[in-house]
């Protein structure tokens, strides 16, 4: 892959980089690297590998629609054909994060230089979300479009399977549900809506000449405008004060105003529920990224996260959820020492996990089905009673159609169908992150079966693709043997163990 990086920038610029040089992984899966061109008076390029090429263009055309509204964003120069590598401006190696970080290692008492230039940063972004929202814009955005009630869902499952069940704690599915379901009315009951950054946060900050540039966008959708500012000024590394957090806020309101007229203490109240769901969606991406994938900056990243929480945890935010407070108050009082460095807590989650694996005697073996709702979910035939069912019913029917009716999932009219509409993409990006976390836990610990089912009005379109699709990530990703069976459709197949 890297060559091919190295030929797009040859392609490009006319000769190939006199030198490349690895970057450091962040939090994504994306590789960076710094390519050099051969004269030392050009600058050097950022090349990009990224793990989905759907990803990789919506970043490239942003980046673009975001530099037609004069906003500080990258520059990008080439894609390649297949989406796979891309190459951007360098914007050099500060971050917002690093230029606080005496700040914040002070226990969140920044200096003025510093908490100017986090204020910059809260002023344009007002800016960033509502100059870019327009039709144009969100119709490039992946995986979704907008934040809706099936993405909210997707976060708060996350928060559950990769966060709750992970730290072993043990909860009411139905209760916990309603919660949820509660969650996400009151999430969506605002009209102040814009372009959702989604990873807004001081490390997505480059500063370079004076000025703030923007990445790592590529995530974005329509959405209500609360949450990026939620997600800067609650991310669990930074340690804000409360007291600088509510004069970020007014920054922030002031600049607004001038887009869309907003009464400022309804404002602040909504977004302290953003800020309890978004801490939510950070404890799952932690624990997936940090105890499950083992990288010790979203290890150490949990205690402080779940001190945030018990700061919201008091000011009655989880009132109106009395399960999931109940849940809260269990996390947030589990005998931790939350006002204490963070390292001692994150050392012992680590233990716990290595504490909890144990050597499999027997080869996991992965069961995925398909099938219709009006026949009922298919029976465990291994009697382990574990694993997942998945409604397709959601997404876009390609069934609704008369030249479709004849053919299934498995078919390529089907499937060019269903990943241009792009709606079944999005719902197996967060199955795939369920599920590759299950089938790794269970590997471990050495259990033997695992089932998924997915199940649509038919069995025949959505959900036939979304179980093959779905069993061949497991058998590539993991090599487990995998037994696809698409019941309406009379088809089995077996995976062989690699």
């Amino acid at each position: 892959m890297l060559n091919q990086l190295i030929n797009l920038y040859k392609e490009s610029f006319g000769s190939a980089p006199r030198d490349v040089s690895l970057l450091k992984a962040a939090g994504s899966n994306r590789q960076y690297y710094r390519l050099f061109s051969e004269s030392d008076n050009k600058p050097s390029i950022i090349g990009v590998i990224g793990t989905s090429a759907e990803e990789n263009k919506s970043f490239y055309t942003l980046a673009k629609l975001f530099a037609e509204q004069q906003l500080n964003v990258p520059a990008v120069y080439a894609i390649s054909d297949d989406a796979a590598c891309y190459l951007q401006e360098d914007l050099g190696d500060l971050s917002l994060f690093d230029y606080i970080r005496k700040g914040r290692e002070n226990g969140g008492n920044y200096n003025e230089d510093e908490r100017m230039a986090v204020e910059s940063v809260i002023r344009e972004l007002p800016a960033l979300q509502m100059k870019m929202y327009s039709p144009e814009v969100f119709k490039h955005c992946y995986p979704m479009e907008s934040m809706d009630k099936q993405s909210i869902m997707f976060d708060l499952n996350y928060f559950k399977y990769c966060f709750l069940k992970l730290k072993g704690l043990e909860f009411n599915e139905v209760r916990l549900q309603e919660d949820f379901e509660r969650l996400s009315s009151h999430l969506l009951d605002v009209s102040e809506y814009g372009f959702q950054y989604r990873d807004f946060q001081a490390r997505n900050v480059m500063m370079k000449s004076g000025h703030n540039y923007y990445i790592d966008f590529q995530g974005g959708r329509r959405g209500p405008v609360y949450y990026d500012l939620a997600s800067f000024l609650w991310q669990a590394s930074s340690q804000f004060l409360d007291s600088f957090r509510e004069q970020m806020i007014e920054a922030y309101l002031q600049e607004l105003q001038s887009f869309i007229k907003v009464d400022k203490e309804v404002f602040k109240r909504k977004l302290l529920l953003f800020v309890f769901f978004r801490i939510l969606q950070v404890l799952g991406a932690y624990g997936y990224r940090g105890l499950w994938e083992k990288k010790q900056h979203f290890i150490e990243s949990i205690p402080l996260a779940l001190k945030n929480l018990n700061g919201l945890k008091d000011k009655g935010i989880c009132d109106d959820y009395p399960y999931l407070k109940q849940i809260v108050v269990e996390l947030t009082s589990d005998n931790q020492p939350l006002n204490k460095a963070s390292g001692n807590l994150a050392q012992q989650l680590l233990e716990q996990d290595k504490s909890y694996y144990k050597k499999a005697e027997k080869p996991l073996v992965v069961r995925v089905f398909s099938f219709s709702y009006k026949k009922g979910i298919p029976q465990d035939e291994s009697g382990n009673g574990g694993g997942y069912v998945f409604d397709c019913r959601s997404t876009h029917n390609p069934g609704r159609y008369d030249q479709y009716k004849q053919i299934n999932g498995l078919q390529k009219p089907v499937i060019k169908f269903l990943e241009e509409d792009g709606e079944i993409l999005g719902f197996l990006e967060s199955v795939y992150k369920l599920a590759d976390f299950h089938v790794k836990r269970f590997i471990d610990r050495g259990f033997t079966n695992l089932m998924f089912a997915f199940g649509c009005t038919g069995g025949q379109h959505r959900s036939v693709y979304s179980a093959q699709h779905l069993a061949e990530h497991i058998n590539q990703k993991f090599g487990v043997e995998v037994r696809i069976c698409h019941r309406e459709q009379n088809v089995t197949q077996i995976l062989q163990a690699k």
